[in-house]
């Protein structure tokens, strides 16, 4: 978040080939001019099918979904299935 709502759009391999997008330190969203809603369409104009999760290490803001993904991508990879989600 810290770097800008355009990092999607700047580089444009790197979340395409990604299935998961963490936007980090949303707990300085008020102390930010940061444009969320922006930031999410630049990264579905790259990648319509990113999953996308908002999480503040310091609230604790979506670390439960970000565990609950990391688990079930192991548990995927485990059985030899595809990791790619859907958005």
């Amino acid at each position: 978040m810290t770097e800008g709502e355009d990092k999607p759009i700047k580089y444009p391999d790197m979340f395409h080939a990604s299935d998961l997008m963490l936007l980090t330190k949303t707990d300085l969203l008020p102390h930010l001019d940061f444009d969320v809603t922006l930031c999410l369409d630049y990264a579905r104009r790259v990648n319509p099918k990113i999953k996308i999760l908002q999480v503040s290490a310091k609230s604790g803001e979506g670390m439960t979904d970000w565990l609950t993904w990391i688990r079930a991508s192991r548990e995927m990879f485990r059985i030899g299935q595809p990791v790619r989600t859907t958005g």
